[in-house]
């Protein structure tokens, strides 16, 4: 199978898995520490597995692994998150994702996002068709748990109604699935958390950038990249000039 399709297959294979974690974890009754944790080793190794089978020659880098840095010679590395909101996992929610990509020159060039509870897979290929524009006040979505003050900025200037999610791929996703119109984070993050949704928003045509609108560069020898644009390509002009005119405290 070619890239694309294997990004696809194996975010789909770990998505099922851990909804059948869950689902005997509910049965037996362990902790939520213990489900996020048995969740996270899991798909980790369900995705290194398929990797290690499927592309033997490729490098891998992976939330729940030991950083080997021979990626940073290498043309092409996986960058994966085996669960993308392990919190939304444990308690049973819907907005928890799987993200699987292909890396290669420091931008994904196959990418897939799972989102299991809502049983889609969304893919780099075939592009996803983005949903329509709609009417009414701008929708910024932000996280149910930790909204770093530039989203109360952002809301309050522009006149933009928030919507509550969990994990960085839900709320990527929910840009290109038309629950929101914009996802302005800078709370911190690892390429691990934007690098599929990023593949995947970019490929349907939605604006993803840093929030000083540069590139996204992937497979750092630092993986931390912290803040992240993504939003409906018609809305990249406003959002970036009133991000670059916000206090400097709040970025």
């Amino acid at each position: 199978m070619n890239d694309h399709d294997l990004a696809a297959h194996i975010a789909k294979i770990a998505g099922e898995l851990l909804l059948k974690i869950r689902a005997e974890a509910t049965s037996t009754g362990i902790s939520e520490t213990d489900l996020k944790a048995l969740g996270d080793s899991r798909s980790n190794d369900l995705i290194l597995a398929e990797l290690a089978k499927h592309r033997p020659n490729d490098a891998v880098l992976s939330e729940e692994s030991k950083d080997d840095l021979v990626r940073l010679s290498a043309d092409r590395v996986w960058i994966v998150d085996p669960v993308d909101g392990t919190r939304e996992y444990s308690e049973g929610r819907s907005d928890w994702a799987v993200h699987v990509a292909l890396v290669s020159s420091g931008a994904p060039i196959a990418a897939s996002v799972a989102l299991p509870g809502a049983r889609l897979v969304l893919n780099m290929e075939p592009v996803v068709e983005r949903a329509p524009a709609t009417d009414g006040s701008l929708r910024l979505v932000v996280s149910r748990t930790r909204s770093p003050a530039l989203n109360t900025y952002l809301a309050e200037t522009l006149n933009m109604e928030l919507v509550a999610m969990g994990s960085a791929g839900a709320k990527a996703m929910s840009v290109l699935l038309g629950v929101s119109d914009v996802y302005a984070h800078a709370g911190g993050q690892y390429e691990w958390d934007s690098c599929a949704p990023v593949g995947v928003a970019r490929a349907a045509g939605l604006h993803c950038s840093r929030l000083d609108g540069s590139d996204l560069i992937y497979n750092n020898e630092n993986p931390y990249l912290p803040d992240l644009l993504i939003c409906r390509p018609e809305l990249a002009g406003l959002m970036l000039e009133n991000i670059a005119q916000a206090p400097q405290s709040l970025a």
